[in-house]
């Protein structure tokens, strides 16, 4: 029997008999939805896809962002049901689990959670954010966890007191699939009680805000490691058949960690460009990567070795306040914009339109620097807007490069990633490559890919993950190459907007 399933692009594709498949099951728990799909490894092809979305708790007060995990159960269900429609999964051979990073998942002695989920984007524990890097002399910021479990401890205490487990949203999944509480570096270097030089929990930072939390954090398990086999209780919570009991699940990690393995960030050079509402840039390294000022991310990555990352907050949604301000569409704007000369004629737009993370500017605001006659048509300031979130990312990417990294090609993912005139842009301004993806949702692929990856590992073959993604990461397109002469012209641009973050 064959099926036709949905591919991302909309055209249906063939999928091959039950029988002949070896299949991998990555599911991605993010902020607005739960993504899943399968991967047939002797095919090498996605022959099944799903997705479940949903929100935020309404209602909280400003700066406050949660959710339940039982948001999360419910939508891995629905995902799971949805695969079921397309693939049989009853020769399923592994899980891969992949979730938001920094969310605090607080659980009592019966493993009930206490409360909602606080997650990576609550900023209403910031006075504990700098009260604890005061403590402990280094900075932790407010999205991470550490602070929000300070947060609770001082103005929730009898939920406190009930706290006997701590997880992160990834570990949640992995603990009610298998029955056991595990962690994996790369997801844990979001903490903040984490050490990624040393791949250990800092005991220190701990006790810095409650002496019984080392006693409360999941042990650790190495990345690539299984987490632990699909329990008869966790099958059925999750709806598969009762054969897949016993599976394996890889350790997993959190989606920038899985999204770096399934967009190919599996070996230096390659760095993955997130391009969403804010925007991220990783990439691999060998080695731990330390930034003096702690503006990158000393992460590990969730493959043994580590991800320094980069994080901006203005990205596509300087974009959509431009269109809104001129009452436009994005792809009209951008047909005209690309008749618009690179610099705008001196037009700067320095982007900060939400503060900023990188350069630490929290309470920046937006400017148009170098307004002269002609230069506010809604073209102009649309590539202007285009042009300076670049070059801020840019600068930030030039920071990864002094830290040491080595950054050739960029893998653009996200949906921003898909505005031709901007890849042209970012490829100038960050002097590389920029290769669009024919895969959407790498953190869910990663997710299957590190599950295969540990399964091989535990039959004892001796394979690489980047040999494994390689063949997985496939550009949608030809690569968009830097221009030599737009690069000057945009480092000279790029000198003018650290001059007026620095002012």
């Amino acid at each position: 029997m064959r099926r036709r399933l949905a591919a991302p692009d909309g055209e249906t594709v063939s999928i091959l008999t039950v029988s002949s498949m070896a299949l991998y099951l990555g599911f991605d728990v993010g902020t607005q939805g739960t993504k899943g799909l399968v991967i047939d490894d002797r095919e090498q092809a996605i022959v099944a896809r799903a997705s479940s979305s949903y929100g935020l708790i309404e209602g909280l007060p400003a700066g406050h962002a949660e959710q339940h995990p039982d948001t999360w159960g419910k939508a891995l269900r629905e995902v799971t049901e949805q695969l079921l429609q397309q693939v049989d999964l009853k020769g399923l051979e592994g899980i891969g689990v992949s979730g938001q990073q920094h969310g605090a998942v607080v659980l009592d002695a019966q493993g009930t959670p206490v409360r909602p989920a606080k997650l990576w984007c609550d900023t209403s524990a910031a006075e504990e954010a700098r009260e604890l890097s005061e403590r402990v002399g280094r900075a932790i910021p407010a999205g991470f966890t550490a602070p929000k479990l300070l947060w609770m401890q001082r103005h929730e205490p009898e939920k406190w007191k009930r706290a006997d487990l701590v997880l992160l949203p990834h570990d949640w999944v992995n603990w009610k699939l298998t029955g056991l509480a595990t962690a994996e570096p790369g997801d844990a270097s979001g903490t903040g009680w984490f050490d990624p030089m040393t791949r250990r929990y800092c005991a220190r930072t701990m006790k810095a805000i409650d002496v019984r939390l080392p006693g409360m954090v999941a042990p650790l398990v190495a990345s690539g490691s299984v987490a632990g086999e699909l329990s008869l209780e966790g099958c059925a919570w999750l709806g598969l058949p009762k054969m897949c009991v016993g599976t394996p699940v890889s350790s997993g990690g959190g989606d920038n960690m899985m999204s770096a393995i399934g967009a190919g960030a599996t070996r230096a050079g390659i760095a993955v460009l997130s391009l969403g509402t804010s925007a991220t840039v990783f990439a691999r390294s060998d080695v731990p990567v330390v930034d003096p000022e702690g503006l990158i991310a000393p992460f590990c990555d969730s493959t043994g070795g580590w991800l320094p990352l980069l994080c901006v907050m203005n990205a596509t949604g300087v974009l959509e306040e431009v269109r809104a301000a001129f009452a436009s569409d994005l792809e009209a704007l951008t047909r005209e914009a690309a008749a618009v000369e690179p610099g705008c004629g001196g037009l700067l737009f320095v982007p900060y339109l939400v503060g900023e993370r990188v350069p630490n500017l929290p309470l920046a605001t937006g400017t148009l620097a170098g307004i002269r006659p002609g230069l506010l048509r809604p073209a102009t300031v649309f590539r202007a807007a285009l042009e300076g979130v670049a070059l801020n990312l840019a600068s930030g990417v030039e920071r990864l490069r002094a830290l040491g990294l080595r950054i050739d090609s960029v893998r653009a993912v996200g949906g921003g990633s898909r505005n031709v005139l901007w890849r042209s842009i970012l490829a100038d301004c960050l002097r590389a490559d920029v290769v669009p993806l024919a895969e959407p949702e790498t953190a869910a692929l990663g997710a299957a890919l590190q599950a295969l990856w540990t399964c091989r590992k535990a039959t004892g073959e001796r394979v690489s993950l980047d040999e494994l993604a390689s063949v997985w990461t496939t550009p949608s397109g030809p690569p968009t190459r830097p221009d030599p002469a737009r690069v000057e012209l945009y480092a000279a641009a790029r000198a003018r907007l650290e001059a007026h973050a620095r002012a």
